[in-house]
Formats: C-alpha cells, structure tokens, sequence
C-alpha cells in the first residue's frame, strides 16, 4: 500500500510507520494512557507489523493477538511499572492511538 503525500511522492505504509515512530520515555506517553489512548505491543511481535495490521483494520489478526495478551491497552500495572522507571520504549503514532513496546537496550 502506498500514501499519496504530495506531487506525485509517494510513501510505503511501512516507510509512513517508521517515520512516525520514535524511542521515548513513558513520561512523554502518560498522557496517552491516562485518555485510554496507549497500546502495549509484546517485545515478541514487530511494532510496524501491528500499526499494519490496526491500519488496515485486520479485527481477525488484531483479535488473535489480544486474545493471547500480546497487543492490549495498555493496563494500569504495566502503567506503574513503566512509570517507576520512566522506561523507554518505542512509540509509534497511529491516531487516535500511540502504540508502545518496551525497548532493547542499544
């Protein structure tokens, strides 16, 4: 799938996704969370590969992988755990929704 952005450029989805999606703290997500706006994505699947999969609106896909807790909102202890630490994590904007994954240490 291609995004028309202007003049005859044309970017991926993939390359749209990875534009939008940065390592930051939770301090800079809080806010996301506390408006029910936050999504946890496991460390096991790949960030881009989900915000696809919502993009497209694959409700069977995204279904699997609520169902075995591996995408969710994210929840008021993972909240705590994060903030405790104030974790980075990667965060990809996919409005109304910011999807967040735990980083890997670089």
């Amino acid at each position: 799938m291609t995004i028309r952005t202007d003049k005859e450029n044309t970017v991926s989805l993939t390359d749209k996704l990875n534009l939008e999606t940065a390592r930051i703290h939770w301090r800079e997500i809080e806010r996301f969370f506390a408006a029910g706006k936050a999504i946890f994505v496991a460390p096991s699947l790949d960030l881009i590969a989900v915000a696809t999969v919502l993009h497209e609106d694959n409700a069977a896909q995204l279904r699997t992988w609520m169902e075995t807790s591996q995408v969710n909102a994210v929840t008021d202890d993972q909240a705590k755990e994060f903030a405790e630490t104030d974790a980075e994590l990667w965060a990809l904007v996919l409005a109304p929704w910011v999807l967040v994954q735990p980083a890997t240490p670089a």
